[in-house]
């Protein structure tokens, strides 16, 4: 049975416990307040682009190019993001889950015949899919500390690279996309070839009888790796913040869980303290008595 002195060091233990994750919660809401900023100076370039992409590429029929060819699912590289560090949840697990499942339902072929690569940002899936023996072709850990739009064109310039010259015939991006501080939802997005997606299709502009200038193709050739830049951003940012709400959200839940566990500990050490005091005291009424009865 625990002592009076060993639930009091419990009690402090754990008031201590609480003011890191109290600390953590603030630093990560301080954090997450600049990158849903970042989001929504994100978001008009990256809808605007694939708009106009997907408006060009519906007029011109018959425009061929590399990176909007499909050549079927054979050779795949998926692109899944977590963060560096825990505390945050069921954020990592949830996208190892959903990679796992992914391969397991849609890509196990590809896996067999080591044609299924994997680019991991982030230490906790590099980590994982290192340790568990897939095929990971890359790890890119701490780029969230500082996160810049040179990692993304650097790692476009390769990714286009190697799906021009057939070493990838697909490649997928699994990421945690930012919904609210408490949410964050799996997101599978096709980067390659590229299908570009207008995220609120019934607000797209009809496509009008412009003139362009240049002419249409070489206005396309130039959107395209500024499309997949935009997208890799978002997906990077999304991911970040996403990480930082599930942080946020957990350690609150960590502060509270302590608050109740030290209630729940100073109820028992004071029934304890009552306790030993009621025995002392029956003692020396015992002591008493027994004196006056000599």
């Amino acid at each position: 049975m625990a002592t009076l002195r060993d639930i009091k060091r419990s009690i402090g233990g754990v008031k201590n416990t609480q003011k890191i994750t109290k600390a953590m919660k603030m630093v990560a809401a301080a954090r997450l307040n600049k990158a849903q900023e970042n989001i929504i100076n994100a978001r008009p370039y990256s809808r605007k682009i694939a708009e106009v992409l997907s408006q060009l590429l519906a007029v011109e029929k018959n425009y061929d190019h590399p990176l909007i060819k499909e050549s079927g699912d054979e050779k795949i590289a998926i692109i899944c993001a977590s963060s560096d560090r825990g505390l945050c949840g069921a954020f990592n697990s949830n996208i190892i889950n959903a990679v796992e499942k992914l391969i397991k339902n849609e890509y196990a072929e590809q896996n067999s015949n080591n044609n299924l690569s994997l680019y991991c940002i982030g230490k906790k899936v590099g980590d994982y899919f290192t340790r568990h023996e897939y095929n990971v072709v890359e790890k890119h850990n701490g780029i969230f500390g500082d996160l810049k739009f040179d990692f993304v064109t650097q790692l476009n310039k390769q990714l286009t690279s190697k799906f021009v010259l057939d070493e990838y015939d697909k490649i997928i991006v699994i990421y945690n996309k930012f919904k609210s501080a408490a949410q964050q939802e799996i997101t599978e997005l096709q980067l390659y070839p590229i299908k570009p997606e207008v995220a609120e299709e019934g607000n797209q502009e009809e496509n009008l009888d412009y003139i362009f200038e240049p002419d249409k193709k070489t206005i396309i050739d130039g959107l395209l790796p500024q499309y997949l830049n935009a997208q890799l951003w978002a997906v990077l940012l999304n991911s970040y913040a996403g990480e930082l709400g599930a942080r946020m959200t957990a350690m609150d839940m960590a502060t509270e869980n302590a608050k109740e566990m030290i209630s729940s500990l100073q109820l028992t050490y004071n029934k304890r303290r009552q306790a030993a005091i009621t025995n002392e005291i029956l003692e020396i009424v015992s002591g008493a008595n027994a004196l006056q009865g000599n």
